[in-house]
C-alpha cells in the first residue's frame, strides 16, 4: 500500500472517491472518479451483500443514507467506506473491526433527546420534568 500515501488516493485511483462540483457556493451533483472499473465494480456488489447483514456498521451506514440519498449512491457511500477500511487493514496489518449498528447513535445523545423532545412537544405531547431522562455520558 506504499504506492498511495492516503486512503483518499486509494479511493481515487479505485475510482470510488466522491465527484465534487462546485460553483459560486452551491454544491452540485458530482459523479465518482473514472478508475478501476473490475475493482470499482466488485466493492459495489460487495457493498451490497454487506449491507444485507444487520446488526452491522455498513448496513446501518447504508440505512441512514438511502433516505436521503437514494439505493444508488448509498451503495457507492457504502463501498467507499468498505475501500477505505481496506487500505487501513492492509496498510496496518490489523483485521477488520466492525463498528456496530449503533455507531451513530452513540454521538450526541442528549441533544438527540431534546430534539425528540421538541418534536413530541410539537404534537402535543405534554411532558413533565420528572419522566424526562437523562444520557450516561
Amino acid at each position: 500500500m506504499s504506492r498511495f500515501p492516503t486512503a483518499k488516493h486509494f479511493s481515487s485511483w479505485a475510482g470510488l472517491a466522491p465527484g465534487n462540483n462546485e460553483s459560486a457556493g452551491k454544491r452540485r451533483y458530482g459523479r465518482t472518479t473514472k478508475g478501476n472499473i473490475t475493482l470499482k465494480t466488485t466493492l459495489i456488489q460487495c457493498a451490497k451483500a454487506a449491507v444485507k447483514k444487520t446488526d452491522s456498521f455498513l448496513s446501518a451506514q447504508y440505512q441512514r443514507l438511502v433516505v436521503r440519498r437514494g439505493a444508488n449512491r448509498a451503495t457507492v457511500a457504502v463501498a467507499h467506506t468498505m475501500l477505505i477500511s481496506i487500505y487501513h487493514m492492509l496498510k496496518n496489518n490489523v483485521p477488520f473491526t466492525d463498528l456496530g449498528a449503533d455507531y451513530y447513535n452513540r454521538f450526541n445523545t442528549q441533544s438527540k433527546i431534546q430534539h425528540y423532545l421538541k418534536k413530541l412537544k410539537q404534537l402535543g405531547w405534554e411532558l413533565d420534568s420528572a419522566t424526562i431522562p437523562t444520557a450516561a455520558v
